[in-house]
């Protein structure tokens, strides 16, 4: 290129030299080399007539012809062109395999720009999501979804979770929605139809339901009935009252399980939220502090710390049953001897009720499947404390209602954490009498 520079700057300079010795006879020199620039830029401008001529009329066909620099350039920007063609029809084929690919799809795929309106999406959108390209392109994606659920879903740009919701055009078609966020703040939005799913998982909760309601009535019939052979105990073969007593252990641990399939079939089905009231932490730590010592009987150290003035809004109730099923696997667990502090205290912006003890531990792979139904790390000890294997699943259903979450710290030898995170919508300001409590409770 370098080359070709030189010799353009040499055929300027032949020409007004060549003006200049003309002129020079005549005493116009100046004249001269003014001719030899003029000759210089009508060359070039000619050359870049021909250049706009080709690229606004016939882009497709083959350059003009030119020497030096210009033909140098020509050959340049057509192998461009040529380059930047290829790559247009490479894109294009592939943006073409993508949508043939997401048309034979049965789950719904919507692109949306980076403000959330409707780019493009595929016929299974129409069929599930009723979207009408005539009507709905450029639209923001709210402005058909308007159920309140995706709407925050949408906002909340928390994608790690699927959204369950009815169709908008179909309440009996049950949708779940899934975003992804790509390119420059770009989304694809999911959907897709687990109507079906879901009404297996409703036919499961009615079956657990009715079974669990059904076992109530025989259960406390044959509770009656050993109740009072107990009482006879000492009438009674010493053969016959082991078996009295071993029935009656057994008949107790069947009512702890109907109780509890009953309770979570109710957090599963109820959306709750009506019984829901400003709670005392210190309070609801003490009331548990005292059922879980009763259940230790003098077996392990249990103590309540909180460090947090907030309170929390929730159901008694359910807090309750949800910090004592936690509190009661620690006593179960933990080993005699051990240390169990139930704390209340800020995290980030929300706070925490954490049960933590200093016990045997857990081993690491098994923690992701701790809150699964009836998932026991070692099921014969599981049995032999009476755990029903349902307390970690109720504790994860109770803060699901709560907009909370439970996370799980824990090494063998190394003690266990329990640790229910609430956000900081689910506080209460801080109670001027609570601000005195905090951290003096033990």
């Amino acid at each position: 290129m370098g080359r070709l520079w030189r010799r353009e700057v040499w055929r300027l300079a032949v020409l007004v030299g060549l003006g200049a010795l003309l002129g020079w006879p005549f005493s116009l020199s100046s004249v001269g080399i003014g001719l030899g620039l003029a000759l210089g830029l009508s060359y070039h401008l000619r050359n870049l007539h021909a250049m706009h001529d080709w690229l606004t009329h016939r882009p497709q066909q083959e350059p003009p012809t030119a020497s030096g620099l210009w033909g140098e350039l020509f050959d340049r920007l057509y192998r461009y062109q040529k380059g930047q063609r290829i790559t247009q029809r490479r894109l294009r084929s592939t943006l073409q395999r993508i949508q043939e690919s997401s048309e034979a799809m049965r789950d719904s795929v919507v692109m949306l720009d980076r403000h959330g309106d409707l780019e493009w999406w595929n016929s299974s959108a129409e069929r599930m999501l009723g979207l009408k390209p005539a009507l709905d392109r450029g639209q923001h994606i709210t402005n058909l979804l308007r159920d309140p659920r995706f709407v925050g879903y949408f906002n909340a740009r928390d994608y790690r979770e699927p959204l369950s919701l009815p169709s908008p055009i179909d309440e009996n078609m049950i949708l779940q929605f899934q975003i992804t966020l790509y390119g420059d703040d770009e989304r694809l939005v999911m959907a897709r139809d687990i109507t079906r799913l879901h009404r297996l998982e409703q036919m499961r909760r009615d079956f657990v339901a009715n079974v669990s309601h059904e076992l109530r009535t025989p259960l406390t019939v044959l509770t009656g009935y050993l109740e009072t052979y107990s009482d006879m105990a000492d009438m009674l073969p010493e053969r016959l009252g082991k078996g009295v007593a071993q029935m009656q252990s057994q008949t107790r641990r069947m009512q702890n399980l109907v109780n509890d399939l009953l309770l979570l079939s109710r957090l599963e089905n109820d959306q709750g939220g009506s019984d829901h009231v400003r709670l005392d932490p210190t309070t609801l730590l003490q009331a548990v502090k005292r059922d879980a010592e009763a259940l230790s009987g003098g077996r392990q150290q249990i103590e309540v710390v909180v460090e947090e003035s907030r309170s929390l809004t929730g159901s008694e109730k359910e807090m309750h049953s949800a910090v004592s099923n936690l509190a009661f696997n620690a006593v179960r667990y933990a080993g005699d001897g051990a240390h169990i502090t139930l704390r209340w205290r800020a995290y980030g912006e929300g706070a925490c009720l954490e049960v933590e003890d200093d016990g045997e531990g857990i081993d690491p792979r098994h923690l992701p499947r701790l809150t699964e139904r009836f998932y026991r790390v070692d099921k014969g000890r599981s049995t032999a404390t009476g755990g029903t294997g349902l307390g970690l699943a109720i504790v994860k259903h109770v803060l699901l209602r709560h907009e909370a979450r439970l996370d799980i710290d824990s090494r063998l030898g190394e003690g266990a954490t329990f640790r229910c995170i609430f956000p900081s919508s689910r506080l209460a300001a801080a109670d001027p009498v609570a601000l005195g409590r905090a951290g003096a409770v033990h």
